[in-house]
């Protein structure tokens, strides 16, 4: 169960990595936009596309990364009052019956989602550039693929606080359960 957690957190870690470098073209593809436009006249055709497209990875890309870090956001007034184990309980509960089958079932349509964007070779239809677009919804699917086996540690994590095991001395992700 441990080497599981540990390969699902390296991946969430390693797709979480790549989501926060892809922000520097953003933020160089968005200065050239506005220098281009604003002081040579010259806007570009490409911009924008590029924009939601490195926005949407970042975006996309962080999700499990979140999740692994205990960054999504929680209704606390009563989960923080409650004991380890009873914060497990709620845990395991909304992974098992909410987060881990929504998002193997989100995960799966986009993954069919990519697939006819792909075999039809849909393009955008945003701006003059239209790209193809089967790329980004590829990075749809990863992102939601991290998010999901992100989801199945934490299920692991909050099953061995059940079991009575003290998941901090494995240095998992900093979840509010390893830490206490």
């Amino acid at each position: 169960m441990v080497g599981i957690v540990r390969l699902i957190e390296r991946f969430s870690m390693l797709i979480g990595t790549i989501g926060a470098v892809v922000m520097a073209p953003l933020v160089l593809s968005m200065v050239y936009e506005v220098l281009a436009r604003h002081f040579f006249n010259a806007p570009t055709f490409w911009a924008y596309e590029i924009g939601y497209m490195l926005a949407g990875t970042c975006y996309m890309f962080g999700m499990g990364y979140c999740l692994r870090q205990g960054g999504h956001i929680r209704v606390d007034f009563l989960y923080q009052g409650m004991s380890l184990k009873g914060k497990a309980t709620v845990n395991t509960l909304g992974y098992v019956f909410l987060m881990i089958p929504v998002c193997a079932w989100v995960t799966w349509g986009l993954y069919e989602y990519a697939i006819e964007a792909y075999v039809s070779n849909e393009v955008s239809g945003e701006s003059a550039w239209n790209p193809i677009i089967w790329p980004f919804r590829v990075v749809w699917v990863i992102g939601f693929v991290s998010l999901t086996l992100q989801g199945i540690a934490e299920l692991i994590k909050n099953i061995m606080i059940l079991q009575g095991i003290d998941i901090a001395q494995y240095g998992f992700g900093a979840t509010e359960e390893a830490t206490g």
